[in-house]
């Protein structure tokens, strides 16, 4: 596990540093792999950050696209490791192209030693819209033809085809010599893909190599409601689930006394109340009874009353949707919900106190040994 020290605040803003906690399964009894979120204010952090990560035990170690470029701290990690995984969990697909999100996936996986993989998502159309003032439209088709369009282009690098890529939305047709890297020792990357929607998982399935979970689940969604879409797109594909990967991520609230316990319980509300503002991650909610909290925080959201936001969500929806207790009792929990469903995990913690996230990290090694 990996806890984020953060200092919170109620207007959706943090200031994290990590705390470095070894992972909680035996792999030789589980084939999962233990993932952990790396966020940096420099990138050239992420050297240090990701030797200490990986000196735990960590099989990963993932960035996302948040106040900062997710594939540059990988890129500064790569050169402090020698065995983890570097993952984008996400890089936002549609404010980038295919040839560039192919060049940054070829030379990361070179630079790390075939230690990378270009996890790929959509975020929503106000951000690509207004954020990053790009075109949304047809996202689960947009997203699977732009995934040809990358594999086309790296097939072409690797000799094994001229490029000709011709779809609806991206057109690739010239690779001369002069922009062509040329096959390398440890070829193209694994792609994960996120998804929320049934069309959007179904294209996970179809042309992703893994399927990056949102935090915002629970066991029942994903097996009434992810997992039979994405098994859909692998069946489309000709595709066998024993060498595909779900990559999981699971809000988490952990303390070993009540004080620390709650504090990091205010937290997740917080981050619940967040993401289930969003109308597109309704489906969520809906698979728990709670569908009908989506639009009073979405209207809250509006008004910047995140208080108001986080007391929506109750106790019993904190225990729906997070994993809550003790250390021993996170790690049982978290077995228990996702053993038999993912091959990769990440629990994602928060603490308002660096202290209390300390004590936590000796209760769950404690656990370990």
């Amino acid at each position: 596990m990996f806890l984020w020290v953060a200092k919170h605040s109620m207007t959706g803003v943090w200031a994290n540093a990590p705390i470095i906690l070894k992972p909680q399964f035996d792999q030789r009894q589980c084939r999962m792999k233990i993932d952990a979120s790396m966020l940096v204010s420099n990138p050239v952090d992420a050297i240090e950050q990701g030797r200490e990560l990986e000196a735990a035990g960590f099989d990963g170690i993932y960035t996302f696209e948040g106040p900062h470029d997710p594939f540059l701290p990988l890129a500064m990690a790569a050169q402090g490791t020698e065995r983890a995984e570097l993952i984008t969990a996400i890089a936002v697909a549609f404010s980038r192209n295919p040839m560039t999100l192919a060049n940054l996936g070829y030379d990361m996986n070179l630079l790390s030693n075939g230690r990378f993989i270009l996890g790929l998502g959509t975020q929503i159309r106000p951000h690509i819209e207004k954020r990053f003032s790009m075109t949304w439209s047809k996202p689960a088709s947009r997203m699977r033809e732009m995934v040809q369009a990358i594999r086309a282009i790296w097939d072409c690098w690797e000799g094994n085809s001229k490029l000709d890529f011709r779809g609806e939305f991206y057109t690739h047709t010239i690779m001369n010599q002069n922009f062509n890297p040329g096959p390398h020792p440890f070829g193209p990357p694994k792609i994960y893909l996120a998804g929320f929607g049934e069309k959007m998982v179904q294209v996970c399935g179809e042309v992703g190599d893994g399927f990056l979970v949102h935090p915002l689940n629970t066991r029942k969604f994903l097996l009434e409601y992810s997992l039979p879409a994405l098994q859909k797109g692998l069946d489309l594909a000709g595709r066998s689930r024993d060498s595909y990967d779900v990559s999981v991520q699971c809000l988490t609230a952990i303390g070993e006394t009540e004080e620390q316990l709650q504090q990091s319980k205010a937290m997740v509300r917080h981050m619940i109340g967040f993401y289930g503002s969003t109308p597109a991650y309704r489906p969520a909610l809906d698979a728990e009874g709670l569908g009908d909290l989506q639009p009073e925080l979405n209207r809250l959201s509006k008004e910047g009353d995140w208080a108001a936001m986080s007391a929506l969500v109750t106790d019993d929806v904190l225990e729906t949707i997070a994993i809550c207790g003790t250390a021993d009792e996170v790690a049982r929990k978290l077995l228990d919900r996702y053993g038999d469903i993912a091959q990769r995990i990440s629990p994602v913690g928060y603490t308002a106190d660096k202290e209390v996230a300390k004590s936590m990290a000796v209760a769950l090694r404690k656990l370990l040994y």
